[in-house]
């Protein structure tokens, strides 16, 4: 499955220059981290997330981040799984509570690497590290039955688009939500 997320990665087309070089480096980051799809590796670690759209692809199901204190799209750590559409989708169910969610496309629609300052998660310290993030294009039902995942948010639900590319964090609103804007926008 390396291989293949490897030549997925590979294949895809970035959007603007911070996709061209985090590229290179998630590219660099497979080849030389044996353990970049656990959380042990302390520095940088796989991670995945999905743009969830509803039917109509006029909202998006976005939840507020306990950590970060901000609405954020869904997903999580690869925590050893290589298959990162599986990531987004299962991160997706457990963070959301829906159950009905399937892939618009199974191709990677954004990748990014994150930053994540140390913060306290159950009562232990987590040093600041990067997130190595393939972002996926899902579709969900907007009528089904929404819950919170309590460790992990405090809020989820759909926000109309564009409004929901909103964010307090100007790197993440600048480089990351406009960019992901401006590709549903041509996707669309």
């Amino acid at each position: 499955m390396r291989e293949s997320l490897y030549r997925q990665i590979q294949e895809f087309k970035p959007w603007n220059e911070q996709e061209e070089v985090d590229k290179e480096v998630i590219l660099h980051l497979l080849e030389t981290q044996e353990d970049i799809f656990f959380r042990s590796n302390l520095i940088a670690h796989m991670t995945a997330s999905a743009w969830v759209l509803n039917r109509k692809h006029n909202k998006a199901l976005l939840a507020w981040h306990n950590i970060y204190q901000a609405l954020t799209w869904l997903g999580g750590h690869a925590d050893g799984e290589e298959d990162l559409l599986a990531v987004a989708m299962r991160e997706v169910k457990e963070e959301s509570g829906i159950t009905r969610v399937h892939p618009i496309t199974e191709n990677i629609f954004s990748l990014e690497i994150l930053n994540v300052l140390g913060h306290e998660k159950r009562g232990k310290y987590v040093p600041s590290h990067l997130h190595v993030n393939i972002t996926y294009l899902l579709e969900a039902d907007e009528t089904e039955k929404l819950s919170i995942k309590p460790d992990e948010n405090s809020d989820v639900r759909w926000v109309c688009l564009p409004e929901g590319f909103h964010t307090q964090e100007k790197w993440m609103a600048e480089r990351i939500f406009e960019k992901l804007r401006q590709k549903l926008e041509k996707w669309g």
